[in-house]
């Protein structure tokens, strides 16, 4: 039994604290360390208040994404009034694109910063975090992620912890705790290697500011992510084959750089490739999530090390890692989003970024957010924080989506999270198109020939063909959204007649 110098609560005692309208900071990025009881627990007293007449909603901050008993328990008990920085609830999603929940979609390495500055113009009233440890003296080891907790936990007005018992004090030493000073304070963050520590393992905390402690012993709700497929594994022995020309060549050094992956099948897909490719040394990572795929890399060897913000296990796999913890804390560190994500740190280490698109764009460009340019998916997260600082940003995505009815490779993204300064390299299943020292009119050409589904080459030729000449980019302001609407009108983007959208 774990014991705590702190007031032991029910999870509804401590939601019974929270009142309405109030700003919460939860712990989590991904589900990994995502606070569970107590917003579950809020979400039960929400349903209540609401069907006695009484209004009860609150401000959700997290680090990212979170896990059913958070987004998803609030979300469908209608209490949630603002939600940042990013989310992939399903319900969630809905309520923000029907304008119930009002969202701001922010790069995740300015999420703590931003709440320094007082850019939110509310005060953080609660702090909610999940934690394997915390001493009298108000010290916090949390669990399987950082997130912005170490923020939320600083600049919230109190604190309540869930203590979960399904991860050990022994997780003492796994993260590395480092908060900047702000500007005209702030030094460089000395990190010049993934494996560096520059912090503390622990969140420190005013004790006066704990009101209570709820124990728990509960797994990370991770979702069980789609399986690789054809398409996602050719995808993945693109991008590896080209880093392994680019090391030929001279263009990365023969020890690698430091890698950066998005999470989803097509990340697993990236990086299975890379430690399979022959050709392919052991490299290190500096990104923000670590899934499964990554543990059996570390083990072998094929990762050295790997700097990240969230462990996104599922339950068995992390019970692995907790059972042989004192290897992994010799080859994992969580830190704060702030710091995984920092532009300066990207850049001065050479991470080389991979993510995925929604959509690419003749251009360059890339939408990683939006459907059709206004129904919003998850988010930007970070990949915008990697992409705009790395030495070498990649894009990937299936060049189809809806059995073929959609192109992922379209002559204008109907949403641009990243610009074509911006996004050096596009793969899909089809090929890879370097963008690398080419003007506008050689990026449209390579990226149709090279990444374009077979069915949707030939019409996005005629769009070139078709659009006036003069002028630096390929656009046509008539035509650039045609195939767009012709999915709208017809259900389907093939087959399109470009005379119907001029």
């Amino acid at each position: 039994m774990i014991r705590t110098p702190f007031p032991v609560l029910t999870a509804d005692e401590a939601a019974g604290l929270i009142q309405d309208g109030q700003t919460l900071g939860f712990s989590g990025f991904t589900a990994a360390g995502s606070a569970k009881v107590i917003p579950a627990a809020l979400a039960r007293r929400a349903t209540r208040e609401h069907a006695a007449g009484r209004p009860f909603r609150v401000g959700v901050l997290t680090g990212a994404s979170t896990g059913r008993s958070l987004d998803g328990a609030l979300a469908e008990a209608h209490a949630i009034s603002f939600r940042m920085p990013y989310q992939s609830n399903s319900t969630l999603r809905r309520q923000i694109n029907d304008g119930e929940v009002k969202f701001i979609d922010t790069h995740l390495s300015s999420m703590q910063q931003k709440l320094r500055y007082g850019f939110l113009g509310r005060p953080i009233d609660w702090a909610v975090v999940e934690a394997s440890d915390v001493t009298r003296g108000g010290g916090i080891v949390l669990t399987t992620s950082v997130g912005a907790s170490n923020t939320y936990l600083r600049l919230a007005d109190k604190v309540l912890i869930e203590l979960n018992a399904r991860h050990p004090a022994s997780m003492l030493g796994l993260h590395d705790i480092f908060e900047p000073q702000d500007p005209p304070a702030r030094q460089e963050i000395a990190i010049y290697s993934p494996s560096d520590r520059i912090g503390s393992p622990i969140c420190v905390v005013d004790p006066a500011k704990i009101v209570g402690v709820v124990m728990t012993d509960l797994a990370d709700e991770t979702k069980d992510f789609e399986p690789a497929t054809a398409v996602t594994e050719q995808i993945g022995w693109h991008i590896a084959d080209f880093l392994v020309a680019e090391m030929r060549a001279g263009r990365i050094p023969s020890d690698f750089l430091p890698l950066q992956s998005g999470v989803g099948n097509v990340a697993n897909s990236v990086l299975a490739a890379l430690g399979e490719h022959p050709d392919v040394p052991s490299f290190t990572m500096y990104t923000e999530v670590l899934q499964d795929s990554v543990v059996p890399l570390l083990e072998s060897g094929r990762c050295r090390f790997a700097s990240t913000c969230a462990l996104a296990l599922s339950p068995d796999m992390m019970k692995h890692v907790v059972d042989n913890i004192a290897f992994f804390k010799s080859r994992i560190v969580l830190r704060p989003q702030e710091v995984t994500n920092h532009p300066e740190v990207v850049r001065r280490l050479g991470v080389v970024s991979m993510n995925t698109a929604i959509e690419v764009d003749i251009g360059g460009n890339v939408n990683s957010t939006h459907f059709f340019g206004k129904t919003l998916m998850n988010g930007i997260g970070g990949s915008g924080d990697f992409t705009r600082n790395a030495y070498l940003s990649i894009f990937s995505c299936p060049s189809t989506a809806k059995g073929g009815a959609i192109s992922s490779i379209v002559p204008l993204a109907a949403h641009m999270d990243h610009n074509e300064h911006s996004v050096q390299v596009v793969v899909t299943e089809r090929g890879v198109a370097d963008l690398r020292g080419r003007d506008p009119s050689e990026r449209a050409q390579l990226i149709i020939e090279n990444c374009a589904h077979p069915d949707y080459q030939p019409q996005l030729r005629d769009y070139l063909r078709l659009i006036k000449a003069g002028g630096h980019e390929p656009l046509s302001l008539s035509l650039g959204l045609a195939m767009h609407r012709q999915f709208l009108r017809h259900g389907d983007m093939r087959n399109i007649d470009w005379e119907e959208f001029r």
